[in-house]
């Protein structure tokens, strides 16, 4: 009898261990799932960033202005791609200077200079939009970061004291 009783038990264990098998798939067969949505947005709006402006140099062993001392300077902007913008400069912080006669100072002297948007320094760059800006459409503002070259001039002028001169320029983006 003991046999049979082990031959039961075996079999009620296979059974048992055959029925825990299934139950999972049986759970599984029954899942069910739901799905929602949800938006996603980001809104872009115009910015522009000056990066960097460089100095603008015109050199330290400079004797009599005689001759055009010509120099140039970068200015890196990054503008929001499609922005249309203005790049202006002031006049400096000379007194009576203005956009189209900058002056240098040192001490009560003065070195007069200008600043071009070309390289054949004919067109003057200031401050005004639409007058003396320049000028960036929105088809050439692709937002990635970009260099606008200063033309610097010091014409030839009556040479002051020897000494160092020097201005601020401001640079203004207008979007």
């Amino acid at each position: 009898m003991s046999t049979l009783k082990t031959r039961k038990s075996r079999v009620l264990l296979t059974g048992i261990l055959a029925a825990a098998c299934v139950l999972p798939t049986a759970e599984l067969a029954l899942a069910t799932t739901t799905t929602s949505t949800f938006a996603v947005s980001i809104q872009l709006v115009a910015s522009c960033t000056i990066n960097s402006a460089g100095a603008l140099n015109f050199g330290s062993s400079v004797g009599i202005l005689s001759a055009n001392i010509d120099q140039t300077s970068l200015i890196n902007i990054t503008c929001t791609s499609g922005t249309p913008f203005n790049i202006g400069l002031d006049a400096g912080t000379a007194t009576g200077a203005t956009v189209t006669t900058r002056k240098m100072t040192s001490g009560g002297n003065t070195v007069s200079y200008a600043l071009y948007s070309d390289a054949g320094r004919t067109t003057n760059w200031g401050n005004t939009v639409g007058t003396d800006t320049v000028s960036v459409t929105s088809g050439n503002s692709n937002g990635t970061a970009t260099n606008y070259t200063v033309y610097g001039r010091v014409p030839p002028q009556t040479t002051p004291p020897i000494g160092t001169y020097s201005d601020t320029i401001t640079v203004t983006v207008t979007y």
